[in-house]
């Protein structure tokens, strides 16, 4: 089982940045797909970012494209999403998931692909 742990989250103004990372521990997480959901008030679960474990192949939801980049440190067992450009409709509880996968180059976009999930960090943005 591998538990995940989210961080960086915060309160920040509309064009600000910040950093998000997860910790994973219970297992080496080098051949798992790494992925950044995040749930808005009232709404579903969605998709926000993803990485493979061995291509580094990334995929992004349209909504972010251009201002969060995800990346990982295989090293230290941790994934990174980087957000910047910030704009309120970015507001969420954002969470981190892993899933071990045979395939180096797969990266994983739907919910129900992963079988881990952390607790969640707060990521509001002010206007």
């Amino acid at each position: 089982q591998v538990q995940l742990v989210e961080s960086g989250g915060g309160s920040v103004q509309a064009g600000g940045s910040l950093r998000l990372s997860c910790v994973a521990s219970g297992r080496i997480v080098n051949n798992y797909a790494m992925g950044w959901f995040r749930q808005a008030p009232g709404k579903e679960r969605e998709f926000v970012a993803a990485i493979s474990w061995s291509s580094g192949s990334t995929s992004y939801a349209d909504s972010v494209k251009g201002r969060f980049t995800i990346s990982r440190d295989d090293a230290k067992n941790t994934v990174y999403l980087q957000m910047n450009s910030l704009k309120p409709e970015d507001t969420a509880v954002y969470y981190c998931a892993a899933t071990r996968t045979f395939l180096g180059s797969i990266v994983l976009i739907t919910i129900r692909e992963y079988r881990n999930w952390g607790q969640g960090t707060q990521v509001t943005v002010s206007s």
